[in-house]
């Protein structure tokens, strides 16, 4: 393609062990190889430091948390300046007593502190009592300028709403990231389990192809407590195409060529960011509109 700029986007995708020295030195390693393959941008899995905390209401869990800048990102901004690539991921945050956040961070490859998101959207499900520990975010959908490329960077159950999408896209990201940690109660896999995953990717497909931008997800895999992670980290060019699907099952580093490249060759032919209606969307902010406060013309 003329023009082209690639960058290689690496999603790492690996089990975690109670262990929290453990993991980040797993997940620096895995930093170093991606590096090492040829990669520029390397995301990790949400609260990748430690096992999924919120699968139950345990006050002894916020001892998981950590303040930022802390021992865990200090890592991570060592790796990225170490290895010269840019580096993201979520960790849980304490921010002062009683106030603790899903926070995602990104280093530039001279270790930068080029991003800096606090999770907006938070479920309430079984196994997954995230209210309990996360507050909302409140940095809006900021953008992390790095030297391979503008990220907007998500974190798990914001990957479901496109208009969060949106407005990273809007931002000018040109590759969304959403670590994650999404599994099955195993009991219903069987019934549920297909579809929860295919609506999973499709969703994000979907951002890929309504924002003309690139997709990453790195999830977790293994069995944690009640939950059995489900893997299947991927990536998706901005015409949805899953570029790569890891294992459901494996631990795997995932390296993808994208070529930003794309993302005008995209949208000049899908002009949707063109033809947005933007006078037309006031109602977008209201949480439902009652048929009561309809009006016609």
């Amino acid at each position: 393609m003329a023009g082209s700029k690639v960058v290689n986007l690496a999603l790492v995708q690996m089990t975690c062990s109670t262990d929290k020295r453990a993991n980040v030195d797993k997940a620096v390693e895995r930093i170093a190889q991606a590096a090492a393959e040829g990669a520029h941008i390397v995301c990790l899995q949400e609260v990748f430091n430690t096992q999924y905390p919120c699968q139950s209401e345990d006050h002894a869990n916020f001892d998981l948390a950590e303040e930022i800048p802390g021992p865990t990102s200090r890592r991570l901004e060592q790796a990225a300046k170490q290895h010269g690539v840019v580096v993201t991921c979520s960790i849980f945050e304490r921010r002062t007593h009683g106030l603790y956040h899903n926070t995602a961070l990104t280093y530039d490859v001279d270790g930068r502190l080029a991003g800096f998101y606090r999770k907006m959207h938070i479920p309430d499900d079984p196994l997954y009592y995230e209210k309990f520990y996360f507050t909302p975010g409140d940095t809006g959908f900021t953008i992390a300028e790095t030297k391979y490329g503008k990220l907007g960077v998500g974190v798990c159950w914001d990957q479901w709403y496109p208009e969060a999408a949106r407005l990273f896209a809007l931002r000018g990201a040109e590759i969304l990231l959403y670590p994650t940690a999404i599994g099955w109660i195993p009991e219903e896999r069987a019934e549920y389990g297909e579809a929860q995953h295919s609506s999973w990717e499709t969703a994000m497909r979907a951002h890929a192809i309504a924002n003309g931008v690139f997709v990453g997800a790195p999830n977790r895999v293994g069995v944690e407590g009640g939950l059995q992670f489900w893997g299947s980290s991927f990536v998706a060019n901005p015409n949805g195409t899953v570029l790569h699907r890891a294992s459901s099952t494996e631990e795997e580093i995932v390296i993808v060529p994208c070529d930003l490249a794309m993302l005008d060759v995209v949208r000049t032919h899908w002009p949707f960011l063109r033809d947005r209606r933007v006078d037309a969307y006031q109602d977008i902010t209201k949480r439902f509109i009652d048929a009561s406060s309809s009006t016609s013309n």
